[in-house]
């Protein structure tokens, strides 16, 4: 009945909770689609868009500078004679004195420049002495704005050190070198040649006279004031009947 008292209404449902708002900064899922709608596709993502190309410079604009190159490496110091006061020096010295005038070491080889009056003495106490065996070369360098013009190069070889020296002479114009002839015989040659080409006289060789060019050449070509192209007319029309052409 509805009167019933026993029978009991049903008590009403509390009201359900409000919805809490999304903490800061969080994110909000999305909704899923209500049922039976048809889904929406995502939208797709916009590419980027490309950087504008760079705009020519205007014609006659100066072009941007270009960094500076870092600085070049200094160029290797340059080889030339050093001075030289070894064991060798120190005894010639000792031995001849201010004969001795002065001593260089260039690409690892001994120069010693000696008065040339004593040539030979001191060629001599090399070979004897410091074991200087064999002359290697002999020969002249022509400085002729120099007021001593020639060089006299003496060019020697140790066996038994495996050691060169050379030995060297200023000289003026006419002035005369004593011969080595008696300590090494292979000077002989070699002074006839630098006489021939030099006019360099050797004081005590035994036949003192040109080598190469016939002996009544005039002129000594490996000077530096003898013209490359010259010759002795006179010698050429005498001798090959033929004007020399120069």
């Amino acid at each position: 009945m509805a009167n019933d008292p026993s029978e009991k209404t049903p008590a009403p449902k509390p009201p359900a909770d409000p919805p809490k708002p999304a903490a800061e900064g969080a994110s909000v899922p999305p909704k899923p689609p209500a049922e039976g709608a048809a889904a929406t596709p995502p939208t797709p993502a916009t590419p980027p868009k490309p950087a504008a190309p760079a705009k020519p410079a205007a014609p006659g604009a100066p072009a941007a500078a270009a960094p500076p190159k870092p600085p070049a490496a200094p160029p290797p110091p340059k080889e030339g004679p050093t001075p030289l006061d070894n064991e060798l020096v120190q005894r010639l010295k000792a031995r001849f004195g201010d004969a001795v005038r002065d001593a260089t070491q260039d690409r690892k080889q001994a120069i010693v420049l000696v008065a040339a009056d004593k040539l030979r003495e001191i060629s001599r106490y090399c070979r004897d002495d410091e074991k200087f065996d064999m002359l290697d070369d002999l020969t002249a360098v022509d400085w002729p704005k120099r007021e001593k013009r020639f060089d006299v190069v003496l060019i020697l070889y140790s066996f038994p050190k495996n050691e060169r020296l050379r030995l060297k002479a200023h000289l003026g114009e006419n002035e005369p070198v004593p011969s080595v002839c008696e300590v090494w015989p292979v000077a002989n040659w070699l002074e006839r040649e630098c006489y021939d080409m030099f006019g360099v006289v050797f004081e005590g060789h035994p036949d003192l006279k040109r080598i190469l060019l016939p002996d009544e050449w005039q002129g000594h070509p490996l000077r530096k004031d003898y013209d490359i192209l010259k010759q002795d007319t006179d010698w050429v029309r005498e001798n090959l009947g033929i004007e020399s052409g120069q």
